[in-house]
């Protein structure tokens, strides 16, 4: 049995993280937000007083008001439905791809160090190549060459940032392996497995949370960067990068169906950071 001495650092209890991430007022705004985008996303577009697509041809151009909160768009579209309905795609598509990021970054982070030697190497130095050209650049090459699609877009976040997550993993796991708990399962006979994913994995956590909800951030807005481009997410889609691009020769005739997309995303932008700093203090037992 492994000595007191030689065991890992314990998680804190879901419990008392929660109640360290509501702890500061910035990091309960944060979650807040992101509860309430979130619940959109799930039930909104089940509530909305208009579907997102609906053409009302007598309301066109209307500003905001107790009928269309957000007003119409030049096409008669009730811009707040299309706001609320464009959130779903904002959580399967920013949220899915930064899933896949963390899922793949993490077992190369974890995996590539631990087995060391020219493992290491050619993973790190082919991340490092990705690296190389900054998200955006990278996802217009590949959607040049595969297409725009709502699958593509997962695909390309995911490339993107898969060697960012790689490499705050592997960060951790360098600093990691040569502890005393890791050193007492080797000569246990533990499997490789096992080590990784038992002894190491749980002191990657509160690095991996933290840099997991950033990357969220920045997902968000290579979504609306693609779609504002016109590379993403195709017309007539309720997307909110997509919105601000068709709204955006119209500013001075109809200024609202610019700001609240625009809105909605800079707002959710900053949710996630301020969440993602509750987050860091709460895992890391820091109080302010």
């Amino acid at each position: 049995m492994t000595p007191a001495t030689a065991t890992p650092p314990r998680a804190r209890t879901g419990w008392r993280t929660l109640r360290s991430l509501f702890a500061t007022p910035t990091s309960t705004v944060g979650v807040v937000i992101v509860g309430v985008f979130l619940l959109l996303a799930a039930i909104g577009p089940l509530v909305v007083p208009y579907q997102p697509n609906e053409q009302l041809l007598t309301a066109r151009s209307q500003p905001p008001s107790l009928e269309h909160w957000f007003g119409t768009d030049r096409l008669g579209r009730d811009v707040f439905s299309r706001v609320v309905a464009g959130a779903r795609d904002i959580f399967l598509l920013a949220g899915g791809g930064t899933a896949l990021a963390v899922l793949l970054g993490t077992l190369t982070g974890l995996m590539a160090p631990t087995l060391g030697g020219w493992w290491d190497e050619i993973t790190f130095r082919l991340y490092d190549t990705l690296l190389a050209l900054p998200a955006l650049l990278l996802a217009l090459l590949i959607l040049g060459t595969i297409g725009p699609s709502r699958s593509s877009v997962l695909f390309v976040i995911a490339i993107a940032y898969t060697p960012i997550v790689a490499r705050v993993v592997r960060s951790v796991v360098l600093s990691v392996k040569t502890r005393d708990w890791v050193a007492a399962a080797r000569l246990q006979g533990e499997s490789l497995v096992w080590i990784v994913f038992r002894e190491i994995l749980p002191s990657v956590l509160p690095a991996l949370a933290v840099e997991s909800a950033l990357r969220f951030s920045y997902a968000i807005f290579l979504v609306a960067s693609l779609g504002f481009l016109g590379v993403g997410v195709q017309p007539p889609a309720p997307d909110w990068g997509l919105m601000v691009a068709e709204a955006r020769n119209y500013v001075f005739t109809t200024p609202w169906t610019l700001a609240f997309p625009a809105a909605a995303i800079s707002l959710l932008v900053i949710a996630v950071n301020l969440a993602a700093d509750g987050l860091g203090r709460a895992l890391q037992g820091e109080t302010r």
